[in-house]
């Protein structure tokens, strides 16, 4: 067993990985969604990603912005390759606290308001304080009243706490995270936050597969996490500047409409259909060979993968492509979800094991690609 252990293609791709490999942790990806990193805020979240990089890296850094990056030595330093998962997710940012205690708030990130009614959120302060999302009641509203659309603007946040003892706790400027505890659907995991925290933990798992691989990058690799992608790709931007990378993986969730009342030509991508490979975004058009690359490397492997064209949406893809004198190569792995951007969001266990190892692979074999324009 140990040194089946120590081959690379054991681990990740061969025969029996179904058995041995994955199944994903789910109890560390419930404590990476759990933590709060609000956009501009990612301290908790950052410090669980430095806590779990120990051992797996040969340099971690911190930016003035708050990205983490580590860096895996490759084979040959003389390209780089990088990956970026954003930390951040949507949340809220306290705007005021009016003489009642209930407290307004600004959105950081895009929420579809109609799913906020009546959930739980954490003002996160000198201390928690924990509060629940309210708006006018349905009952005692006028029949135009029923027929607007609820607008983000309706709503407040009642804490059950007077304004004197809030202003002891928060104050304007404090962010605000959903409260979501993770549970297991079927082989589904449900849980806040999978927009962006499962590109975390992809992250951080294919950097533990190449370890226990003790295979090593075919160039110097960066994993970078990002912060403020919800605002705009913003430490993405940073992150990439930095490193130049000649290579660029994004790591995100994409849509899953896979549901009941959507036609088959706007389900984006499946639950369970695999790890998703972007072909373009609303910000990004994946370079061709990348794209043609990650395809070839899944199929070698027995990966299961499906295609993505993304007609609304932007990701760090968009950083790695752009923010390096004279481009990157880059493409994204994506992971289908339901629900996101939404109080609570759904993915598939063996769609996260597939981006794991589509990731480690790409990132091992990067140099066996065909990168003539």
């Amino acid at each position: 067993m140990g040194s089946e252990l120590a081959d690379f293609s054991f681990v990740l791709w061969g025969g029996l990985d179904s058995v041995f490999f994955m199944s994903i942790d789910v109890k560390l990806l419930g404590e990476i969604c759990k933590a709060p990193g609000a956009p501009g805020f990612e301290i908790k979240i950052r410090e669980l990603v430095l806590k779990e990089l120990k051992g797996l890296c040969d340099e971690v850094r911190v930016d003035q912005m708050g990205n983490v990056i580590a860096l895996k030595k490759g084979k040959s330093n003389k390209k780089k390759s990088m990956a970026a998962a954003h930390m951040d997710e949507i949340g809220f940012i306290v705007s005021h606290i009016d003489d009642k205690g209930f407290v307004r708030f600004n959105p950081l990130g895009g929420f579809d308001p109609k799913t906020l009614t009546a959930q739980r959120v954490i003002i996160h302060g000198k201390k928690d304080v924990v509060g629940v999302m309210g708006c006018k009641p349905i009952h005692i509203m006028t029949p135009e009243e029923r027929g607007k659309k609820i607008e983000l603007g309706d709503f407040y946040i009642d804490t059950g706490l007077t304004k004197k003892q809030l202003e002891k706790i928060i104050e304007v400027g404090s962010p605000i995270t959903r409260e979501r505890e993770l549970i297991e659907l079927g082989d589904c995991v449900n849980v806040k936050s999978l927009d962006n925290r499962v590109s975390v933990f992809i992250l951080i798992e294919a950097l533990r597969a190449i370890k226990k691989s003790r295979k090593k990058p075919a160039y110097d690799f960066y994993a970078a996490f990002t912060v403020q992608e919800e605002v705009g790709i913003r430490g993405a931007n940073v992150s990439a500047l930095e490193v130049q990378p000649d290579f660029g993986f994004g790591l995100d969730t994409t849509l899953a409409c896979d549901v009941p009342g959507v036609a088959a030509q706007n389900r984006i991508t499946e639950l369970g259909e695999g790890a998703a490979i972007k072909i373009m975004d609303s910000s990004t058009i994946c370079d061709y060979r990348m794209v043609k690359f990650m395809k070839k490397t899944a199929d070698a492997k027995k990966i299961k993968w499906q295609p993505e064209v993304l007609p609304a949406g932007g990701t760090d893809t968009a950083g790695l492509q752009r923010m390096v004198p004279g481009g990157s190569i880059a493409g994204a792995i994506s992971i289908p979800t339901r629900y996101i951007h939404q109080s609570i969001e759904m993915a598939h266990t063996k769609d996260i094991e597939n981006c794991i190892k589509l990731l480690a692979a790409c990132v091992c074999e990067v140099d066996k690609g065909d990168w003539k324009l």
